[in-house]
């Protein structure tokens, strides 16, 4: 037979696999079950059989698809996934497994060319260190952002694919088979799955660093993010390419680096207020918001968001033909004292980056630095360019990440 692994077993069996007319609904509209929608299997065919699907349905969800067959009494379900791209799915304790086109035709094949096809169920194992990882999700958030592009987005990238956490206990009769007890625990994937590891490292950064304010912290993770897999090359995209800022943001969280940035850019209550302001909310209702007798600027340009203290750099519109455009940053000196920082640009082709100045230095005294970064696309082709800033001392590394919109 064909050894296919589902997810949720602890068992190994041997099943018949059942695929297209043999197995539809004598009341449906279509000579073969390949979308898995309701109605569409005869129950008695499929009784103890593995169904295999041919997702070429996207209306009907996985979950309806999954439920279609548990219903009709199926021992499984192998979905052949047109698009040979989908976040992992929990099943729960139905065994499921999903395959691309290029394995899904080759089941399909062995199907077609055997007059008793079989598959067998294999237990749940455990594949560990997955080469390359982290990989962005497709389905991951991508910037620019729509709100704003002078602020850059996605900020971080954590792990939420596949991620295995407890879920509020499902009723014993819906999750429950073969007299087991239901599980307290589930694979999900998505935002919400990245957003507590993130939310977790701020923790852990917070009971280091009590003092520190969140604008701090997510600095902190920010400027020590990694860009690089576990096979020491950059972090790629599911289609294999090398991810950019707007996929990945600064890169992935390094929790433990991040307990020791050496510097922090701290955001302001003025800076957020000023974006407000940006945002077009009025000056009346952000003084009441605050507290304060604060005042819009009197221009608020885009060039004006981009100088928001913020541990990476967005500039949405760089003319080629207006030379150099200076941005504005302060970092705090949260690391030993008495060092002095030295700047590394890593540039794309034909812009201009210029650090100004070079060299920081934190006496005893001083805690916080400012300095500029002057940007020149004159000889830049049109379009999204990317880069970083680096600043090195002893054993620290604060890397800024920037994103220029040549025009």
């Amino acid at each position: 037979g064909s050894a296919i692994n589902f997810s949720n077993l602890t068992r190994t069996e041997t099943y018949p696999l059942a695929y297209g007319k043999d197995i539809a609904a004598k009341y449906s509209p279509i000579p073969e079950a390949r979308s898995c929608y309701p109605g569409s299997l005869d129950p008695e065919k499929v009784k103890g059989k593995i169904i295999v699907c041919f997702d070429g349905f996207p209306v009907v969800s996985r979950t309806i698809k999954k439920l279609v067959a548990e219903d009709a009494n199926a021992k499984g379900l192998i979905l052949i996934n047109e698009n040979d791209e989908s976040a992992p799915f929990d099943s729960g304790p139905f065994p499921f497994t999903e395959v691309g086109t290029t394995i899904g035709y080759k089941i399909l094949k062995y199907i077609n060319s055997n007059k008793n096809p079989s598959a067998i169920i294999l237990p749940t194992v455990e594949i560990p260190r997955i080469k390359p990882a982290p990989v962005v999700a497709y389905f991951s958030s991508r910037g620019p952002s729509v709100l704003t592009e002078n602020i850059l987005k996605p900020d971080i990238m954590a792990p939420g694919v596949a991620i295995l956490g407890a879920i509020t206990p499902k009723d014993e009769e819906e999750s429950a088979s073969d007299g087991e007890k239901p599980g307290g625990y589930a694979l999900e994937s998505g935002t919400s799955m990245a957003c507590p590891h993130v939310t977790g490292a701020s923790a852990l950064v917070k009971s280091v660093h009590p003092k520190w304010t969140s604008s701090m912290i997510r600095s902190a993770l920010m400027t020590t993010a990694t860009v690089y897999d576990n096979m020491r090359k950059p972090v790629t995209n599911g289609s294999a390419s090398f991810a950019t800022p707007h996929e990945m943001g600064v890169g992935e969280i390094s929790p433990v680096k991040a307990l020791n940035p050496g510097l922090v850019f701290e955001t302001t209550t003025e800076d957020y207020l000023r974006f407000l302001c940006y945002n077009g909310s009025p000056e009346k209702t952000i003084r009441s918001m605050s507290k304060t007798k604060f005042k819009c600027p009197t221009k608020s340009s885009d060039d004006l968001i981009s100088n928001i203290n913020y541990p990476s750099i967005s500039i949405s519109k760089l003319e080629k033909s207006k030379g150099f455009l200076t941005i504005k940053r302060s970092v705090t000196n949260v690391g030993h004292p008495n060092v002095t920082y030295t700047s590394t640009v890593q540039a794309p082709m034909g812009m201009k980056v210029k650090v100004l100045p070079k060299k920081i230095s934190f006496l005893e005294n001083v805690k916080r630095v400012s300095f500029k970064v002057l940007f020149d696309g004159s000889e830049a082709s049109s379009g999204y360019k990317f880069g970083s800033i680096t600043w090195s001392a002893a054993q620290y590394s604060v890397r800024t990440v920037f994103a220029v919109n040549v025009e």
